[in-house]
C-alpha cells in the first residue's frame, strides 16, 4: 500500500516538472518574438528616419539648385510660346517670345504686330511661361548677347523708335552710337549725332524699345 501511494507522488511529482518546463519554454518563445518585433520596429523606424532625412536633403539642394534660376532662364524655356509681360512703365506687353538675351528679350506683339525688345529688369509679371528653365551654358552663344549688342542692331537699321523709360516717361527718335552702358538717341528728324548733340540715354532707365 506504501509502495503504490510512493510511486503515485512521484508520477505527481514528474508531471509538475514536465509541465514547468512546457510554461518555461512558451515564455521563453514568448519573450524572443517580443525582442524579434522590438528590433523590426526599430529596424523599420530607422530605415524611415534614413528616407526622411534623404528626401529632405533632396528637397534641400533642389531648393538651392533652383535658387540660381533666372528670368532669362524661364524665358529661354519658353520660346516661341506666347507670353504676357507687365513691364514697369511700359505696361502689359503680350505676344509671341522670339529671342532672348542675357539681360532682355525680343516679343512680337499681337494684334498690332510690333516687336519689341524688353529690358529684362523692368519685367515685374511675366505670364504663359513654361515650367522649363535653360541655364546659361546650355544656350546659343548669340542667346548670351546683353543689352548693347540689341541696341546696336536697332542702331544699323536707323529704324525711328519710341523708347519706354521705367518712369513712364518715352523718348522718340533713331538710335546712334551705343556705350557699354548707355545709347545715343538723336530727335527723328535729325541726323546722326555729333558726340555731345545727342541725348545719352542709360540702360538703367530703359524699360522697352520699339518702332514707332
Amino acid at each position: 500500500m506504501f509502495y503504490v501511494l510512493f510511486n503515485s507522488d512521484v508520477n505527481c511529482l514528474s508531471t509538475d516538472v514536465d509541465t514547468r518546463g512546457e510554461s518555461g519554454d512558451r515564455f521563453s518563445m514568448r519573450w524572443e518574438d517580443k525582442l524579434l518585433d522590438l528590433f523590426e520596429d526599430l529596424e523599420q523606424q530607422a530605415a524611415g528616419l534614413h528616407l526622411a532625412e534623404r528626401d529632405a536633403e533632396i528637397a534641400d539642394r533642389s531648393r538651392a539648385e533652383y535658387a540660381g534660376v533666372t528670368l532669362a532662364s524661364r524665358l529661354h524655356g519658353s520660346l516661341g510660346a506666347v507670353v504676357t509681360l507687365d513691364v514697369i512703365g511700359v505696361g502689359v506687353v503680350e505676344g509671341t517670345l522670339l529671342r532672348v538675351g542675357a539681360d532682355w528679350c525680343l516679343v512680337r506683339s499681337s494684334p498690332a504686330g510690333h516687336e519689341w525688345i524688353v529690358v529684362l529688369a523692368g519685367v515685374k509679371r511675366a505670364g504663359g511661361l513654361s515650367a522649363r528653365a535653360v541655364n546659361e551654358l546650355a544656350r546659343p552663344v548669340v542667346a548670351r548677347l546683353g543689352l548693347g549688342s540689341a541696341l546696336r542692331g536697332v542702331a544699323d537699321t536707323q529704324t525711328v523708335i519710341l523708347v519706354h523709360h521705367l518712369d513712364g516717361t518715352q523718348s522718340r527718335g533713331r538710335l546712334a552710337r551705343v556705350g557699354a552702358d548707355f545709347v545715343e538717341l538723336v530727335s527723328a528728324d535729325g541726323d546722326r549725332p555729333i558726340t555731345g548733340q545727342a541725348d545719352v540715354l542709360s540702360f538703367d532707365s530703359l524699360a522697352a524699345v520699339r518702332p514707332t
